[in-house]
């Protein structure tokens, strides 16, 4: 929990931020990333030591000079938080619905996250201790109707990290999942960050960082609280149920 250097993606806003503040604060070296440069340099004046460097996870020339500046300005970084993403309903029963933004999530969501594992696996390989955490989101287990491309773009990822965790199983690379709950930020906008049916940003963050602190992640997964019930309801009969409390007709 603390002497890491941390690589936060996707660390401007949000609960990237949040972790990116308090991982900084409790004396970790930390990097952020983002494609907002107003952004990247509110954090660092915020937080003198935070080091900021822009990112588009869509660009492959952007990822590779952000692995090399890294390599060369921070040799001994040890842990890849994966935090960038995006989020928008679509309806699929529109007549004038687009592929393209499905296209948009998937290339953000899915291939962003791939890309940068990608871009950081080799080095990690050789670095005992190290972990890479990627937010997912508690929509990978059952999904929005309403956000059918995001909930299936974290369900993606929710696999693939289950893959990767059990080949990494022989090398010394933790591989974590947060999958957090509905979380007051403006991933959808700014009512998402006052929504009071939403889990207040800072109290979500201190309840992973106990998580964290503890070790109390089962399967690589840290979930919060409120995340079980979601989580188990497969499990425990409960899914039909569930997703239609979730999905109204």
């Amino acid at each position: 929990m603390t002497g890491n250097t941390i690589l936060v993606i996707g660390g401007t806003s949000g609960i990237g931020r949040a972790l990116a503040e308090a991982f900084h604060d409790g004396g970790n070296r930390v990097i952020v990333t983002g494609r907002r440069l107003q952004l990247l340099e509110e954090i660092t004046k915020l937080r003198p030591g935070v080091a900021g460097m822009p990112l588009d996870v869509n660009d492959p020339d952007s990822l590779g000079a952000l692995a090399t500046d890294v390599r060369k300005r921070f040799p001994e970084i040890n842990v890849l938080i994966s935090n960038a993403g995006i989020s928008c309903t679509e309806d699929m029963t529109a007549h004038d619905w687009d592929v393209a933004t499905a296209q948009t999530i998937v290339e953000t969501n899915i291939m962003g996250v791939l890309r940068v594992i990608g871009a950081f696996l080799p080095d990690f390989k050789h670095r005992p201790g190290a972990t890479i955490m990627v937010t997912t989101s508690n929509l990978a287990f059952i999904p929005r109707a309403d956000f059918p491309t995001y909930s299936a773009s974290k369900a993606f990822l929710h696999s693939w990290l289950q893959s990767l965790r059990h080949q990494l199983r022989k090398i010394p690379v933790e591989v974590l999942e947060l999958a957090p709950p509905y979380v007051q930020t403006n991933l959808t906008g700014d009512k998402h960050a006052s929504d009071p049916r939403a889990m207040p940003l800072a109290a979500y963050v201190t309840e992973v960082l106990e998580l964290l602190k503890t070790g109390n992640h089962p399967r690589g997964e840290v979930l919060v609280k409120r995340d079980s019930a979601r989580r188990s309801a497969e499990r425990e009969g409960r899914y039909d149920e569930t997703f239609a409390a979730m999905n109204p007709s």
